[in-house]
């Protein structure tokens, strides 16, 4: 049994879905779990919609926009009277709109994956009518339903023991008379039945989760780039693609921010021995990277560049020295809110962090230390990691921009860059 997973690339418009049963036609004698995630840029339009409902401003014209992207993709796939896909799309976006009427701004994280979970509703919907009329043999399970979580409402922690238990009998179940399941990625369920979401773009780690609850043979992302380069190729020129990767030069990858796979993915894999397969959606003859217990050893510079950064300083202003005490009481506030570390620094009277872009969550962490800190931060910057760096690279990376924080190692070089200072008093 394998685990495929299908980004929202991979699904985007009728002629990438198409692509994506061919695919899973190359293989007619392996069981398969097919995990995808929403189609598109859909996750990004259900985030317009929600903050649009929480200023009290319309909302029509953005879900008839999203409805009629699903719909436009259904009159392609089906003929009239082929599929009851649309009639199906229309059920859910009356769900969607039921559900915009109770959400709140005092929960917003538990609003927020109850909106944007429809995203992995539909295209799991879609995926599920058409490859049916494809005539694969296929069943459909709903994550929220074997993936149990607490409820961190967008970051939710897995209960494995419960999971695994869940996700094996679902699985051996379906897959008695049938060759294929799909199932949405990035989403889960709370013990009382609320719908949890596992961190943006998540579906990676659902991949995996499915994979190591199943002891599966192995994982294959399908990507919409080769497989794992040395650097965004879009952003990069001449990226050099890796064959294969440790599991742990992978892990690291991703905690500096690598967008190709999800930073939770790799320790479950990595836990049971499960390579990972990083493949091309539009060259799926290819075998792309393969991540795995190897002992390779690169030394070739990995360029990761992060953008939508905040940078965040906690100063002192009676010229007390940063102490141990303090820099607890700011983890201790960034653990509460779910915020996670890219890069930090300290000073004599102040401490630095850069984090992912999150209004919310930066709104709530500074409101909870303004009374003991000075608070400046900065948005809209980049952070750019740069592992076995050479000086010409960083001169390269940085030229021309304006440095707010910088620091290296021996082998890693890491800078924030760009962006306008805000002060909270």
């Amino acid at each position: 049994m394998q685990v495929f997973k299908f980004g929202g690339a991979s699904i985007k418009d009728a002629k990438a879905v198409r692509n994506m049963s061919g695919i899973l036609k190359r293989f007619p004698n392996e069981k398969i779990v097919i995990v995808v995630s929403a189609m598109g840029k859909t996750t990004n339009a259900l985030e317009e919609i929600l903050h649009l409902k929480l200023q009290d401003l319309s909302t029509d014209a953005a879900i008839q926009n999203l409805f009629q992207y699903h719909e436009n993709i259904i009159s392609a796939l089906f003929s009239s009277n082929e599929s009851n896909g649309l009639q199906i799309l229309k059920d859910i976006f009356g769900r969607l709109k039921a559900k915009l009427d109770e959400v709140a701004d005092s929960h917003y994280d538990r609003s927020y994956d109850s909106i944007i979970s429809f995203g992995e509703i539909i295209s799991s919907s879609i995926l599920f009518e058409f490859l049916k009329s494809e005539n694969l043999t296929i069943s459909k399970i709903e994550a929220k339903d074997c993936i149990k979580t607490d409820k961190s409402f967008r970051d939710a922690l897995v209960d494995w023991g419960k999971t695994k238990k869940l996700i094996e009998t679902a699985v051996h179940e379906d897959f008695q008379q049938n060759q294929f399941i799909i199932t949405q990625g990035f989403l889960g369920g709370s013990e009382d039945g609320r719908i949890t979401t596992l961190g943006r773009e998540g579906s990676d780690f659902s991949a995996a989760i499915f994979a190591y609850c199943t002891s599966a043979t192995a994982v294959t992302i399908w990507k919409d780039v080769p497989g794992i380069l040395n650097g965004d190729p879009k952003k990069i020129k001449d990226a050099v693609l890796y064959q294969e990767l440790s599991y742990q030069e992978a892990a690291e990858m991703t905690y500096y921010g690598a967008s190709v796979i999800h930073p939770k993915t790799i320790k479950p894999l990595a836990n049971a021995g499960i390579p990972l397969h990083v493949r091309s959606f539009s060259s799926p003859e290819k075998g792309g990277t393969i991540i795995h217990d190897c002992k390779t050893i690169h030394r070739t510079p990995c360029i990761i560049i992060k953008e939508k950064q905040s940078l965040i300083t906690f100063k002192l202003s009676d010229f007390t020295f940063i102490t141990e005490a303090l820099i607890g009481k700011i983890f201790k506030t960034l653990n509460k809110h779910h915020i996670k570390i890219n890069m930090m620094q300290n000073t004599a009277i102040s401490f630095s962090i850069c984090v992912n872009d999150d209004l919310h969550r930066l709104d709530q962490l500074m409101k909870d230390l303004e009374e003991d800190f000075s608070i400046f931060y900065n948005k809209g910057l980049e952070l750019i990691t740069i592992k076995n760096f050479e000086e010409r690279l960083i001169t390269k990376m940085t030229t021309g921009k304006e440095i707010y924080m910088e620091q290296r190692s021996r082998k890693n070089y890491q800078v924030v860059v760009k962006g306008n200072l805000i002060s909270f008093q």
